[in-house]
């Protein structure tokens, strides 16, 4: 069944504070870092380059729920850093450190996500606590802390990923809602603003076989997801549909890799080949 939602641009939550200014179009946010650190660290490989940013969200009711258990010894799991939805930093791990985020992953062929990466938590309920988008003082923030981030660390457009692309399998965040394109123009990611139009074709769907399926795998692991060409529409393909239509067509969100799917898909490669 497909999932509609509404715009991202028309949805998100319009409150301020003051923490949020606007300049020039831009929200402008005063990055106080605050620390909360986290046990939940250990040293990145000596040879370990950080090449990737990955965003999540955190999934449970409250922001200090998710900071309690970030930085809890026994969950064994962390991230960097932590944005509530007022826009209030916190600093769980240095970016030197590797962090606890990315769990069992892979993204254009390698699968230890954490050594590479550098993870970000934003406070949202998440699909199991009652979804919503989110807040503008939160995406300001977020924009800073990014930008920041991109500026200390060689990380490509098309290596600013969401925890959905790394582990389509196991992972939905950051979601529907999450403002990709906002993001990507703010030179933060990668969104592909043209896009032809779709070519006239038959839509691919769960239990499809065949060259044509093959070549759509084959298409989406270029770009970076795991997955290989086997020519089966298999719930793992479908899974990296889901996640790909999440981040770059989150208008519908429903597995099938129809036309305009496809066409994005084509854009995309156009962008990083």
């Amino acid at each position: 069944m497909a999932i509609f939602y509404p715009s991202v641009a028309d949805s998100g939550d319009a409150r301020h504070d003051s923490l949020v200014r606007e300049s020039n179009g831009m929200t402008l946010v005063d990055l106080k870092l605050h620390e909360r650190p986290s046990p939940n660290n250990d040293a990145r490989a000596p040879d370990a380059a950080i090449d990737t940013l990955v965003l999540h969200y955190t999934g449970m009711k409250s922001a200090e729920a998710a900071l309690e258990r970030l930085c809890d010894p026994e969950a064994s799991v962390s991230a960097h850093y932590l944005i509530d939805e007022e826009g209030k930093v916190y600093r769980m791990v240095p970016e030197q450190r590797r962090a606890w985020h990315a769990g069992v992953s892979s993204w254009a062929g390698e699968t230890d996500i954490n050594d590479r990466s550098i993870g970000i938590e934003l406070a949202n309920p998440g699909h199991e606590f009652g979804y919503r988008p989110f807040s503008e003082p939160q995406m300001g923030a977020l924009e800073q802390l990014a930008t920041e981030i991109l500026s200390r660390h060689d990380i490509p457009a098309r290596r600013v990923l969401g925890h959905s692309d790394i582990a389509p399998s196991r992972k939905q965040d950051p979601g529907e809602f999450f403002d990709w394109r906002r993001l990507a123009r703010r030179s933060i990611g990668i969104w592909p603003e043209v896009v032809a139009q779709p070519r006239q074709g038959t839509t691919l769907g769960p239990g499809d076989t065949g060259m044509a399926v093959g070549e759509m795998q084959s298409a989406l692991a270029a770009f970076g997801y795991g997955l290989a060409a086997t020519g089966e529409y298999d719930t793992q393909t479908t899974d990296v549909v889901l996640a790909f239509q999440r981040h770059f067509r989150p208008r519908v969100v429903d597995g099938a890799f129809d036309p305009e799917t496809d066409a994005i898909l084509r854009a995309l490669l156009r962008m990083v080949m």
